[in-house]
């Protein structure tokens, strides 16, 4: 815990020079093809791995509430970001497939008001509440089809319970790019899948982070808290 406390505030202290535009979502970030055929949804069971930690976090908004009000009641996928990543194989891409994972949801009438998709900054001194607005755009502002919240903490000292609950390492670069005033942040993307009950089921990294893989494992969680059993009784992976 205090290692992480100790980083999430050198991220606060260097955040407070940050200048850098924030990362240009509709750019050319594009999801790459998935190359294997995933298992059919409820053809497999995902494991309990642990609980989602809980604290204090701010919407886009600026108001404040528990983390535990975005992470229970739905499917949710998580993800740490920050507004001014700009690494192909990190936030953006998280971003990207996120996007295309909505229209899916959207487009699909058995999951609406189902599942939920959160994405929180590792710097909230940057990250405030009006950047994480910017940064989700419409995306940010829309209520009415899949809830989709950008959130951010009021420093390093919320920040850090989270990053250890989530097992989430981040590391400040010792070299910045040219002409960028902003902290870079060196991290693995990582991508949680959450229960209703805010439990993760699975934790993905850059290999298994496709739509075709989220939504089965969404329909798989689901036809579990209806009572469905998987047809094989097996982890996927």
């Amino acid at each position: 815990m205090l290692r992480a406390a100790s980083l999430a505030l050198a991220i606060c202290a260097s955040g407070a020079a940050a200048g850098a535009a924030a990362l240009d979502i509709s750019g050319p970030t594009a999801v790459p093809a998935l190359g294997f055929v995933p298992p059919a949804p409820g053809s497999y069971r995902l494991e309990r791995i642990m609980r989602a930690p809980d604290g204090i976090v701010l919407d886009s908004d600026g108001s404040v509430h528990r983390l535990s009000e975005f992470t229970t009641g739905k499917v949710t996928l998580f993800s740490f970001i920050y507004t001014y990543c700009t690494d192909a194989k990190g936030c953006p891409l998280a971003y990207a497939t996120l996007h295309s994972l909505k229209r899916t949801v959207e487009g699909t009438p058995a999951l609406h008001g189902k599942v939920r998709f959160v994405s929180m900054s590792f710097d909230p001194e940057f990250d405030t509440p009006l950047a994480m607005r910017s940064y989700g755009g419409a995306e940010a502002r829309a209520r009415g089809g899949l809830d989709w919240r950008f959130l951010t903490t009021r420093g390093g000292r919320d920040l850090a319970p989270l990053l250890d609950g989530f097992g989430q390492d981040v590391s400040v670069a010792a070299v910045k790019p040219p002409g960028q005033r902003a902290p870079v942040l060196s991290h693995m993307l990582k991508v949680y899948l959450l229960d209703a009950s805010g439990t993760v089921r699975e934790i993905y990294s850059t290999s298994f982070l496709h739509p075709a893989v989220l939504i089965n494992d969404i329909r798989t969680l689901l036809a579990e808290r209806a009572g469905e059993r998987p047809r094989q009784h097996t982890a996927r992976r």
